[in-house]
């Protein structure tokens, strides 16, 4: 079966402040039917300048995007046929309710009115929006409306589906409510590009993870992969106690510390020793408590993005 998005050697700069920066030197990503390919990396990465470019608002400088067998780039306005799209910003629906929003996207991506109206009560029951369906946009909160602008997209889906930042302001519940439909998605055929800072959530749900950094591929592979491929990792989690200096091991200083906590990475070889160390500085009120856990996929990702950056060519 044919891939939904096959992008080969994408590049795009721009310049700024008068330097030229690298957004996307050289990415390859590809997105399968039925698959769900998280696309990560922090904020400046070049997630949102990849997007804008399988769906044709910006032009590569030089590289191939594929959306569905159509040349995206020679032939823009046919692939965005092909494609479903969940912005960052929310779609500016005012005076709408959600129902009527979703309903109105349905049919004008060619549903049938009763087909729509029963898809959108789908789609509302499914993220529990049943509340807030008649509700004027500009009165619900912004988590709401951005499960509204993930039902406008889902109502009659791509071949592929970008979904960029979905969770943003959705509350915890309906958070997993909508990795459900995201799941559901790809499971009905679809391929699923999902844009994301989140790495914690983006495990639930992806098959593959595509890290970006710096405009560059530093990483890909499913999760499970990515956290074997550094399982002689472990993390420290320890509690402080305020105003008294735990006395940190020889060569281990903490990734992360605030007032009350502190994060370590350390080897696998060094368990015994680091347990043996935690529990004295519990015994001696040095610490408050520990725990030691095998590197989480977050930790992964840190991990990896923290290397030196190399300079694109």
């Amino acid at each position: 079966m044919n891939d939904v998005l096959q992008i080969r050697g994408l590049r795009k700069s721009f310049g700024r402040g008068g330097r030229v920066v690298h957004a996307n030197a050289g990415v390859d990503l590809t997105v399968a039917p039925g698959q769900v390919v998280g696309l990560l990396g922090h904020n400046g990465a070049g997630k949102s300048t990849l997007v804008n470019q399988v769906v044709g608002l910006l032009r590569p400088d030089s590289g191939t995007v594929v959306v569905d067998g159509v040349d995206a780039i020679a032939r823009p306005a046919l692939a965005r046929r092909m494609v479903s799209v969940q912005a960052q910003a929310n779609v500016p629906i005012t005076g709408l309710s959600p129902r009527t929003a979703i309903e109105l996207v349905g049919r004008m991506r060619g549903g049938a009115t009763g087909a729509m109206r029963a898809r959108a009560t789908e789609l509302i029951d499914a993220l529990d929006l049943g509340d807030w369906a008649a509700t004027p946009s500009q009165k619900v909160s912004g988590g709401i409306a951005r499960l509204t602008a993930f039902a406008m997209t889902a109502i009659v889906p791509g071949r592929l589906v970008v979904l960029d930042e979905p969770t943003n302001d959705v509350d915890p519940v309906r958070r997993r409510l909508l990795w459900g439909e995201i799941r559901r998605l790809a499971d009905d055929g679809a391929g699923v590009l999902l844009v994301t800072h989140n790495v914690r959530e983006a495990e639930r749900v992806v098959d593959d993870l595509v890290i970006l950094d710096h405009g560059v591929v530093v990483a890909a592979d499913s999760p499970g992969a990515l956290v074997r491929s550094r399982a002689g990792r472990l993390v420290l989690e320890v509690d402080l106690i305020a105003g008294v200096d735990p006395g940190w091991l020889d060569g281990d200083h903490p990734v992360l510390r605030g007032a009350t906590h502190a994060s370590l990475a350390v080897s696998a070889d060094r368990a015994a020793e680091i347990v043996a160390w935690a529990t004295a500085r519990v015994a001696d009120d040095r610490i408050e408590r520990y725990a030691l856990s095998p590197a989480s996929l977050e930790d992964i990702y840190i991990d990896i993005v923290s290397q030196p950056e190399e300079v694109a060519a």
